[in-house]
């Protein structure tokens, strides 16, 4: 059983996955050389001479990153170096100096994640304040780092760290539902769904805010190539070396890229709500990858609401009050809210990747993360609808 409080999985009872302490904005000056970089970086994209200024990077003692802050804040700043390094100015390459290689690994090993620009970095460790006495809203974030700065890349962003922030109740529920089977309480039951719908629902009113200030041309011609990862890519064949790695022996290494769908949200609400999908489908094995660069507890956090849902099955429980009008409603209104929110994101795909590429000629369907992305998007879409479960007046016997 699901015993343990949020808290023991890095959750917090009003950001959700976000960090309960606002993300550090700069490490100690001993890290100087790589902040000043990180600080100018869409300048030195515009006269390509990110490659120039981290090839003369010193290589810098990780061992001085004194607590979990500092390391994220490590993890944050050089995934945007890194990923400058590969990606920016006039040419691709598939080699990453030792100056930002060997301690980019050492922190992403010390965090339990790659050394890529995973969402972690990209979003839950990436903004502050504008008024620290105000909660976490879209009118009250802004951005710590980008690549090229601007409305579009800062707002397409924003909107995932405000969905972060609006998460927190449902996954307050997802505990409270667990105990309300466990204790055969229907009107508990019924209490803890109808938070997690309404929760769904407001994430769907804030991701649905997304065109108010991205433009689908400029996310994808100036934010998405930059976010790019090094698996299944052409760009990168042989995925990318990381000089100074002597655990790797000289071989390239193929991570994902950074995309949504490594947010622990959406994952949490499938497994507490019993959603199955195909285990032999590749999307089964995508989404089960995904989870390796999620921040470890979260990452724990789904594992043991899976387990958890084998033990007090909430999908079960209404199976077996399919009677229950309003028991069977609220339940189904939880898959329309995810149903909602996937079907939003899928449509967006459409407007903001394929269209934009079909305007080139060329017809490309991978994501960031380096999958099929419109068959995987409608399939998550499909599967959520079709699950819902069908009320059934009781028979007189």
């Amino acid at each position: 059983m699901l015993n343990n409080s949020l808290k023991d999985f890095d959750i917090d009872s009003t950001r959700g996955f976000l960090p309960v302490e606002d993300p550090l904005t700069r490490l100690p000056a001993y890290f100087d050389n790589w902040e000043n970089i990180v600080a100018q970086l869409s300048k030195l994209l515009i006269l390509d001479k990110v490659k120039d200024e981290i090839k003369h990077l010193p290589i810098l003692d990780t061992d001085k990153l004194k607590d979990n802050r500092e390391i994220n804040r490590a993890m944050l700043v050089l995934s945007y170096l890194g990923h400058a390094y590969i990606w920016g100015g006039k040419s691709i390459v598939d080699t990453l100096p030792q100056a930002i290689a060997r301690p980019w690994y050492e922190v992403a090993k010390e965090l339990g994640r790659p050394p890529v620009l995973s969402y972690a970095s990209h979003a839950l460790y990436n903004w502050k304040l504008y008024n620290p006495t105000l909660p976490i809203t879209l009118e009250n974030i802004i951005r710590l780092e980008n690549f090229h700065g601007g409305l579009d890349e800062d707002w397409f962003v924003l909107i995932h760290i405000a969905i972060e922030a609006q998460s927190a109740p449902g996954l307050e529920a997802i505990l409270s539902a667990f105990k309300a089977v466990e204790r055969n309480d229907c009107a508990l039951l019924i209490v803890a769904l109808t938070n997690m719908a309404e929760t769904l629902q407001k994430m769907v009113a804030i991701l649905n805010r997304m065109t108010e200030k991205c433009d689908p041309f400029i996310y994808y011609n100036r934010v998405r190539n930059l976010i790019f990862g090094w698996m299944n890519n052409p760009e990168l064949p042989n995925g990318v070396f990381y000089e100074g790695v002597k655990e790797w022996q000289g071989e390239g290494q193929r991570f994902r890229g950074e995309t949504g769908a490594q947010s622990s949200i959406i994952p949490s609400f499938d497994a507490a709500l019993g959603l199955q999908f195909d285990h032999a489908s590749p999307l089964y094995a995508h989404l089960l990858g995904l989870r390796d660069y999620m921040p470890v507890k979260h990452k724990q956090f789904i594992e043991k609401v899976e387990e958890t849902e084998k033990l007090y099955s909430i999908r079960n429980y209404i199976f077996k009050h399919q009677d229950n009008e309003k028991l069977v409603t609220v339940y189904n209104s939880c898959l329309d809210g995810i149903h909602a929110f996937r079907d939003m994101h899928f449509n967006f795909a459409i407007n903001y990747i394929n269209r934009q590429v079909a305007r080139k000629g060329s017809p490309v369907d991978t994501g960031t993360g380096g999958t099929p992305l419109v068959k995987y998007l409608k399939q998550h879409v499909d599967d959520v609808i079709h699950s819902k479960i069908v009320y059934k007046i009781k028979q007189a016997s």
